[in-house]
Order: structure tokens, then C-alpha cells, then sequence
């Protein structure tokens, strides 16, 4: 039943859609999901985007344009994605027009500059004027190094999706590094918070993937990935009603929302809508592959909100430290696993493109 995620929505969690194809958006399956599924936001990464571009006929007139005109293999990249990521927006802006939040699109800056400050602020400005669409969210990744270049890029009015948080450690210095970008920008007398949004994405599944196969105890498995999600969203709370924080939403900022994401369930013995029942909470974001969408559209059930979870959520993460479970490892190994992941995903989209070039000229 599609009344299952409108009440996920009217719950207060924006539903997006994990997933761009060109045959998605052209195909018309973008419009449906938002007429039937109450989706209003779209995701994307390098592995999607691999996933597309392989995978459909729907690219051949332009690779065979840049083909016959030598565009180097980056370049093809680049157009590709905007291209799809544009026609995304415009498909949303409605969304965006009604809501003043959502119809957002994510486009990922190469994975190969996550150590690199000044060139992820850079691409971030140049993927932000390629697209140029006012609903469009640049994805930074939360590493040390990402979070001066996403203070730069929002100070310079560019709404940023913050990706790969996996510790709340991290977590408050991305927020930190939030309100940093908006003091920077209210020092320009003339700068507007008009516009600029931002989202927090907090990893979920792969916490739980990470620390179950660290666990002896089956009773603690398949907890810790909601659990450190849930005390996320009590940090939120906390930075998001400081006296900081109220005196830029005086001059008119909004709030980066957490946005739940890796919430397609990993372990076949858990629930398939598992991290979208138990993260319910105001001013959020849950991202969802398809097939996630429609078994919650099918048979989901909102379960227990967060605002409830905080003491039994923090009991979980001290029983699996308890465990013998190092977590600040778990966070590290994840968040280095995570950049490698989409950075591998990025060179065998490169590898693929170039071929198509190749077979194309």
C-alpha cells in the first residue's frame, strides 16, 4: 500500500529515492515514484551511475556525439552525469517550489579528491555552475579533510549533502562545519541563506554489517546500526536548539537535516524495512533503494520515534563496547571503506566510458 509511505512522510520523513538512471528520468518512472511513492528527493553515486551508464542504450547518441568530437574520457563523465542529475531537478522542481526543502538532487564530487580540501571545494563550485539547477545538492564526503571544503562551499551559497558519516563524533563536526559555512557567509552583508540547504547523510546498514561480524553475542546483532543512528538524531537535536544555531536562524538558515542512508537491509534475517520503521523522527531524510521503497509501500509500519530510543539506544552501543567491539575503529574502518568503495565504483565507471568512447569514434 502506497499510504504506507505517505504516512512515513506526514510522520516527518522526507522520502528520496536512492537511485538516477536516464531511463528512469526519461522513461517517466522518476514521475511515478513521485506521484504514487511520495518521493521527493533522488540520490545518486559513482556505483549508480556505473549501474546506469552500463546498463541502458539511452546513452548512445551522446557518447557517439563526444566520441566523434575527442572529448576526453573525464569530460564524457561529467556531462553524462550532470546531464542526468539536470533533467532530475527540473523533474523535481515542482517538489522543490512546493516545498522549499525537498526535490533535491545529489551529485557527487569524484571520490579521488576526498583527501584533498581545496580540490573538493573547487569541483564542488564547478559541478554546482555545470548543472545549474537551484535544487541541486553537491555530495562531499565526510572525511577531515571534506569538512573545510563543505564550510567553503556552503559559505559560498551552494547547497551541500554531506556524505559517509558513520561516528557521532563525526557527525558534530560536520554540523559544526555546517555552521561554520554559514557564519562565513553571513559576515558578506550582502550574502542571502536564501536557498542553501544541506543534509547530513548517516550511514546505517554497514555500521550493522561492520560490528556484527565483530560480535560473539547473536542477542546484540543487527542493533548498533539503529542505535547510532537514533543518538545521532539526539545530537541534531541538541546543536539544532543552541544559541548558536538560533542566532543564524534568526537572519534566515535552515537546518541540515539528517538524512538516513545505506538503509537497504544487508542481512536477509532482518526485517527489508527494518532502518526505515525504527528511524522515524521530525525534519529527516530516510534515502532508499527501490526495492526497499516498495516493500515498506507494501507492508512497512512505523515503529517506536526516536525521541523515545535515546537511553535504550545508548544501553546498545555500551553492550557492544562491552562486547569487546572497538567502535572507533568500526567508524574508521568504515568511513576508509566507504571512500575506497565509491572510489573503485568511479574508476570502472572511468574504464567503461572510455571503452564506450573507444567503440563509438
Amino acid at each position: 500500500m502506497t499510504q504506507n509511505l505517505a504516512t512515513l512522510s506526514k510522520a516527518g520523513v522526507a522520502v528520496w529515492l536512492d537511485d538516477l538512471s536516464r531511463d528512469l528520468v526519461h522513461g517517466g518512472g522518476l514521475q511515478t515514484h513521485v506521484d504514487e511513492h511520495s518521493v521527493v528527493g533522488v540520490t545518486s553515486n559513482p556505483s549508480i551511475f556505473a549501474a546506469a551508464i552500463s546498463g541502458s542504450k539511452s546513452y548512445d547518441d551522446q557518447l557517439h556525439a563526444m566520441a566523434v568530437r575527442g572529448v576526453t574520457v573525464e569530460e564524457a563523465l561529467r556531462v553524462i552525469t550532470a546531464a542526468d542529475v539536470r533533467d532530475a531537478c527540473d523533474v523535481l522542481a515542482p517538489v522543490a517550489a512546493r516545498t522549499g526543502r525537498d526535490g533535491r538532487v545529489s551529485l557527487e564530487v569524484a571520490p579521488s579528491l576526498a583527501h584533498d580540501t581545496d580540490a573538493t571545494a573547487a569541483e564542488a563550485a564547478h559541478l554546482w555552475w555545470l548543472v545549474d539547477r537551484p535544487n541541486l545538492f553537491i555530495k562531499i564526503p565526510a572525511t577531515v579533510e571534506g569538512l573545510p571544503a563543505m564550510t567553503e562551499t556552503i559559505a559560498n551559497g551552494i547547497s551541500v549533502n554531506v556524505t559517509l558519516i558513520f561516528s557521532l563524533e563525526r557527525y558534530r563536526a560536520v554540523m559544526d562545519a555546517y555552521l561554520a559555512g554559514l557564519e562565513k557567509r553571513a559576515l558578506d552583508p550582502d550574502a542571502s541563506f536564501e536557498g542553501i540547504e544541506s543534509v547530513a547523510s548517516f550511514f546505517v546498514s554497514r555500521v550493522d554489517t561492520e560490528i556484527d561480524q565483530r560480535l560473539d553475542d547473536s542477542s546484540l546483532k543487527g542493533k548498533a546500526g539503529v542505535a547510532n543512528a537514533q543518538l545521532a538524531y539526539q545530537a541534531y537535536e541538541e546543536v539544532f536548539s543552541s544559541d548558536r544555531w538560533k542566532a543564524l536562524e534568526a537572519r534566515g538558515a535552515s537546518k541540515q537535516r539528517p538524512l538516513w542512508a545505506s538503509t537497504g537491509v544487508k542481512n536477509p534475517d532482518y526485517s527489508d524495512t527494518l532502518y526505515l520503521s525504527e528511524l522515524v523522527a521530525p525534519d529527516t531524510v530516510n534515502t532508499m533503494p527501490e526495492k526497499t521503497m516498495l516493500a515498506f509501500a507494501d507492508h512497512g509500519q512505523l515503529g517506536r520515534p526516536v525521541q523515545e530510543t535515546y537511553a535504550d539506544a545508548a544501553a546498545v552501543l555500551q553492550a557492544v563496547t562491552d562486547a569487546g567491539v572497538d567502535l572507533d575503529d568500526v567508524f574508521a574502518v568504515l568511513e576508509d571503506e566507504g571512500v575506497r568503495k565509491f572510489a573503485d565504483a568511479w574508476d570502472d565507471l572511468t574504464d567503461s566510458v572510455r571503452e564506450q568512447l573507444r567503440d563509438r569514434a
